[in-house]
């Protein structure tokens, strides 16, 4: 099981919709993915299963969309995985060990977009 490295993608303006089924078939065809997954699809996610990175259903937890020919970071896609991770919508199946990892990696994002993550309010 694995956590991609930290992209640091720019953040798409506030108000874009998050729509992760079409962001990702953006997604796939900007990375050049339709016919399986590659390293530019993998880092649009937050987690992959290493054991099987040539099924798409191993990627989970995708934050990016393609706009105007460029990936971003899209801060309602930030916030929706932060609500699944925290348990929201059934919660995540990644091993526990990886949320950290994956928290973390929100936590620079929101930071990047001046919140604080959801599990760190009081």
């Amino acid at each position: 099981m694995a956590v991609p490295g930290f992209e640091n993608y720019p953040l798409a303006p506030d108000d874009h919709e998050w729509k992760g089924a079409e962001a990702d078939k953006r997604v796939r065809s900007w990375a050049g993915a339709d016919n399986g997954p590659n390293a530019k699809y993998r880092d649009a996610h937050l987690w992959y299963d290493e054991n099987k990175p040539y099924n798409f259903t191993s990627y989970k937890l995708l934050i990016c969309d393609v706009i105007d020919g460029k990936l971003r970071a899209v801060p309602r896609g930030i916030m929706a995985v932060a609500n699944v991770v925290m348990g929201g919508r059934g919660g995540v199946d990644i091993p526990p060990g990886d949320v950290d990892r994956v928290r973390d990696h929100l936590a620079m994002y929101y930071k990047k977009m001046n919140e604080t993550p959801p599990w760190e309010d009081d």
